[in-house]
């Protein structure tokens, strides 16, 4: 057999965000396995070099710069949160990689060096904002952690929910690793206003403890007053408890619940490599997509090297769990199907909505209903 391919997995397992990152890393190892399994690529297997930051900015720039330096490592599958993706872009640019980013995100940004193929705020925040207005009320309240993510995506929500005649009645940022107390107070301002939804953005452990004691202080209102969101996946649920998180609605492209072929495939081997009682999410859905992509792109062009790579990426269309998706080559986002689920008592989700056609992502919000306006570009 000859010497492997090698591609780095950047992702923590600790830290406020090891959930869903740890997610990640097991969907990027269940591909990897599945195309070794098969045979590799062009004979030859795929290697992982794992590295774990904790959740520490600096530390995914040093594993990044490792990884591209001593390691010759020039695919990453990598981050999570927006702060850490954009420290590692900077690796990838300057040394010509190529970093798979698997979350969603805030969007206004593209990269050459990154394949971005989470959803953007065209294919969730759009239609959630249209449901939770139309489903639950015009009041919304906005919370969210305190960083760029989070800020950026409650802007556009603000937007949506005021293009649809509703209010923002409220909105608050917390630490992304807040105290109990820290939490309460946002509890108490909500109960307060009385909006007839919230919009989280909170991430992570804080975003779980949120939604525990929301639903402790009965302020679901009988699921009238939802929790909304883009970032609670299965195994936040399961960390929230099911029985609290149901009526969680969440905007994403894949929940577990999905029928078809794809998907039926991908959970048999997740569960038969890492436990039948463990929840499966669309961190880990995201995670494997990409890398059997990476297999496909790579059996095509013999080659590891970005820029050979980046050409049949571009436009590859690709059967992934939540369906089909493809790689936009004009911004490097990914089409997909969105959808919106509820949470229920068996620590799932009931899908509510689905789109009828793959959704083109639009990042800049350039061709979408409503965009940030600016001064500077002389929109009245």
């Amino acid at each position: 057999m000859n010497d492997p391919w090698r591609i780095g997995s950047l992702f923590s397992r600790s830290g406020p965000t090891g959930l869903p990152e740890g997610e990640h890393a097991l969907g990027v190892r269940l591909a990897v396995d599945e195309l070794n399994r098969e045979g590799g690529i062009l004979g030859r297997l795929i290697e992982i070099a794992e590295h774990d930051p904790a959740g520490d900015p600096n530390a995914f720039r040093q594993h990044a710069e490792r990884m591209m330096t001593a390691e010759g490592i020039s695919v990453i599958f990598g981050c999570h949160t927006s702060d850490t993706r954009k420290i590692v872009s900077r690796s990838v640019e300057r040394r010509n990689g190529l970093l798979w980013y698997p979350a969603s995100y805030e969007g206004f940004e593209y990269s050459p060096n990154i394949l971005y193929t989470g959803p953007v705020a065209n294919q969730c925040i759009f239609p959630l904002a249209d449901y939770l207005v139309a489903e639950h009320g015009e009041k919304g309240f906005l919370v969210g952690c305190d960083y760029i993510f989070p800020r950026e995506t409650n802007r556009v929500m603000r937007d949506l929910i005021e293009a649809r005649r509703g209010q923002v009645v409220g909105e608050s940022y917390l630490p992304l690793m807040a105290s109990r107390n820290e939490i309460q107070k946002v509890l108490i301002e909500i109960r307060r206003l009385q909006p007839d939804f919230v919009f989280s953005t909170l991430v992570g452990e804080t975003g779980q403890e949120f939604a525990r004691l929301y639903q402790d202080a009965a302020m679901d209102l009988g699921g009238t007053r939802p929790i909304g969101g883009i970032s609670l996946t299965e195994c936040e649920l399961a960390r929230i408890g099911a029985e609290r998180a149901e009526g969680i609605i969440t905007g994403a492209s894949y929940f577990s619940s999905l029928k078809s072929d794809q998907n039926d495939r991908f959970l048999s081997g997740l569960r038969q490599s890492f436990g039948d009682d463990r929840p499966v999410s669309g961190w880990a859905a995201a995670a494997y997509s990409q890398a059997r992509m990476f297999g496909r792109a790579l059996e095509l062009t013999q080659s590891i090297d970005t820029d050979h790579l980046l050409q049949v990426l571009h436009g590859m269309a690709f059967d992934a769990p939540d369906g089909p998706m493809l790689i936009d080559p004009d911004n490097n986002h990914a089409w997909m199907t969105p959808r919106i689920g509820r949470a229920n008592a068996d620590g799932g989700f009931d899908i509510l909505w689905s789109a009828s056609e793959l959704v083109r992502p639009d990042p800049y919000l350039a061709n979408s209903p409503v965009a940030p306006v600016r001064a500077d570009e002389g929109v009245v």
